[in-house]
């Protein structure tokens, strides 16, 4: 079988990517109520409501490794994968001591990093176009940084579009 290497990845962002920040309209399918109870008995984050199980079913069959690229760091593990049906995913590390350049997203390089020459694609809603430049430039793999509108997270457009950016040659 092959290793994860001979896969592209797929970094996931959580907050406006796959938590939009509008609620999902009325009858889409989206994951129960869960009642998360924190160890100090504080309640969950009520927005987990908002993901919907069904990305993680399209998320896997992409065919691609799946990681991480959020500030939820190793808690989207323990909170966003159950509810999607993911199992434990990578996650990327971001170190606080570096200043990203003027405009680019503060992911960008560590993404690149981690990726290693790898083709990958980053879904988030913050990526622009200074961060599309920058990788064109400095990473020599292939890459799609794909923007999700964060007001309804992603969608089959969405998933069309990787999709068919993964089948080109």
């Amino acid at each position: 079988m092959a290793g994860d290497g001979d896969y592209p990845i797929v970094f996931l962002d959580v907050d406006g990517t796959l938590i939009p920040f509008r609620s999902r309209p009325a009858g889409s399918a989206v994951v129960a109520n869960h009642s998360l109870v924190w160890a100090d008995g504080a309640s969950g984050n009520p927005l987990l409501d908002r993901l919907d199980p069904g990305d993680g079913r399209r998320l896997l069959v992409l065919g691609c490794q799946l990681a991480w690229a959020t500030t939820w760091m190793a808690d989207a593990n323990d909170l966003v994968a159950p509810r999607l049906g993911l199992p434990e995913l990578p996650v990327v590390d971001f170190p606080d001591d570096d200043e990203p350049e003027h405009g680019l997203h503060w992911k960008t390089p560590f993404l690149t990093r981690f990726a290693a020459g790898r083709t990958f694609v980053w879904l988030d809603d913050e990526i622009t176009d200074v961060d599309r430049r920058w990788v064109q430039a400095h990473y020599q793999g292939k890459a799609l940084l794909h923007r999700v509108d964060p007001l309804v997270g992603l969608t089959e457009a969405d998933f069309i579009r990787i999709r068919q950016w993964l089948a080109a040659p």
